[in-house]
C-alpha cells in the first residue's frame, strides 16, 4: 500500500494518539501506531490495553489498502525533523517494510504484524447509555474536577472523575478527602439516571483534545468501558469498577459564615504569604473580620513569618480558620469568576468555595475545602 501525506498534519495527529502510549508497557506492540489505510482515509491508533485512541486522516493520494504497526518513537523523532513536505510512504504487507521517501532521501522501518495489535473494548449494546455533550461542556467538567482526584492505590473509585447524568443535568465530581470539587451543568439532560467513573489518564488525554473542539462529543459507556467520538478523534477506555461515596452527604447545608472577596487578589496574596508558611504543615492562616481579611502564615523553625490585609464583605462571627495553601491555591486557580464566596460554618467544619455570581446560569460550580487546625 501508498499513501502520500503532509509531514506536519501526521505529527500533529500523532503527536496527540502517542500521549496514550505508556512508557512501561507489558507488550512490545504496544510501542507501535497501528496504520489502517482504507480507501482514501488512514486510521492511526494507539492503545495501553486500558486506553485507545484513534484519529483519522483524509488523503488524496493513495493506492492500495491494508494496516501495519509502525514503532512509535523512531516515527515521531523523524518527523520532527522535517520542515513542511509531502511525505509518501511505500509498505509491503508481506516483509513488513516502511520505507518513507521525502524531498531529498527515504527512511526505512521495520514495522510489526496488524493482527498482533489489541483491538479496543466493544460495549455492551443492551446496557450502553448515549449522551451528546456539548464539547466546551466536557471540556469544563474535567479541567474544574479533574486537579481533585486522588492518587490512593486502596480506594481507586477515588482516582477518578465520577460523572453523573440525571433528569436535571450532567454532574462531574472529584475529591481526595482533602478537598472535593463538584460541577454541574443543567444544559445536558438524559431520561434515566446514570453514572461512571472516568480515570485520571483518559480523562488528560480528553482535556487535551477537547481544546481544539468545537462541536459535540457523543459519549457511550456500559458498566465497564465508555467510548468518546468527536470530529477528529475516538478514545475508548477502561472505567473505574465501584461505587462512588454519596459526596452530597460531606457538603455542608448550614454555613452563616459567608466572605466574599475578589478572587485574584486573594489568589495572589495566599500565593505570596504562602512562601513563609511551615514546609511541613503548609497551613496558612485567616483571620476573619466584617470588612477584613487577614492571610497569614509563619514557620517558627526558621523564624519567618508574614500577613497581609485584604477588604472582603464578611458576614458572620469573627472567626480564624486555617487550610493547606497549596490546596486553597489550586482551588482559587480553578474558579473564573471576578469574586468567591467562601461559606463556613466553624474552624473545625469544612468549607464551601464557589462564585459570588455564576458566568453561566446553566453552570454550578462548588469547591470544598478541609480546615487545619491552627495548631498543626
Amino acid at each position: 500500500m501508498k499513501f502520500v501525506v503532509s509531514s506536519t498534519m501526521l505529527l500533529s495527529h500523532l503527536s496527540v494518539v502517542s500521549r496514550v502510549i505508556s512508557s512501561k508497557n507489558t507488550l512490545p506492540i504496544l510501542d507501535n501506531f497501528l496504520f489502517k489505510l482504507e480507501g482514501n482515509e488512514l486510521e492511526i491508533t494507539a492503545s495501553d490495553l486500558e486506553s485507545t485512541l484513534t484519529t483519522k486522516i483524509t488523503l488524496d493520494n493513495v493506492l492500495g489498502d491494508g494496516s501495519i504497526a509502525i514503532p512509535f518513537k523512531i516515527l515521531i523523532d523523524t518527523l520532527k525533523e522535517f520542515s513542511e513536505q509531502p511525505l509518501t510512504f511505500e509498505i509491503d504487507p508481506g516483509s513488513l517494510a516502511v520505507v518513507i521517501h521525502s524531498e531529498n532521501g527515504q527512511f526505512n522501518i521495520v514495522g510489526q504484524p496488524a493482527d498482533d495489535f489489541p483491538k479496543p473494548a466493544e460495549l455492551s449494546p443492551e446496557s450502553k447509555v448515549s449522551v451528546k455533550v456539548a464539547a466546551d461542556v466536557m471540556l469544563n467538567g474535567i479541567t474544574k474536577t479533574i486537579f481533585a482526584t486522588a492518587d490512593d492505590e486502596m480506594r481507586p473509585v477515588m482516582n477518578g472523575v465520577f460523572v453523573e447524568l440525571t433528569t436535571e443535568g450532567m454532574t462531574f465530581v472529584a475529591s481526595d478527602s482533602h478537598k472535593l470539587v463538584r460541577y454541574r451543568r443543567k444544559d445536558v439532560q438524559v431520561e434515566e439516571f446514570s453514572s461512571f467513573i472516568l480515570p485520571k489518564k483518559p480523562a488528560n488525554l480528553l482535556k487535551s483534545i477537547l481544546v481544539k473542539e468545537t462541536g459535540s462529543v457523543n459519549v457511550e459507556f456500559d458498566s465497564k468501558n465508555a467510548r468518546f467520538t468527536m470530529s477528529g478523534y475516538t478514545l475508548v477506555c477502561r472505567l473505574v469498577e465501584g461505587e462512588y461515596p454519596n459526596y452530597s452527604a460531606v457538603i455542608p447545608v448550614d454555613n452563616p459564615n459567608r466572605m466574599i472577596i475578589d478572587r485574584v487578589d486573594f489568589y495572589n496574596s495566599v500565593r505570596r504569604v504562602s512562601i513563609y508558611s511551615n514546609a511541613a504543615s503548609n497551613l496558612i492562616k485567616l483571620g476573619l473580620t466584617s470588612n477584613q481579611c487577614e492571610v497569614s502564615a509563619q514557620d517558627l523553625d526558621f523564624s519567618v513569618s508574614a500577613y497581609e490585609r485584604l477588604n472582603c464583605d464578611y458576614q458572620g462571627d469573627e472567626m480564624e480558620i486555617g487550610f493547606k495553601s497549596a490546596f486553597l491555591v489550586e482551588i482559587l486557580a480553578n474558579l473564573s469568576s471576578t469574586e468567591v464566596v467562601l461559606s463556613m460554618s466553624d474552624p473545625s467544619r469544612a468549607g464551601l468555595i464557589f462564585p459570588h455570581q455564576n458566568e453561566n446560569p446553566d453552570e454550578d460550580v462548588l469547591m470544598l475545602l478541609m480546615p487545619m487546625m491552627i495548631g498543626a
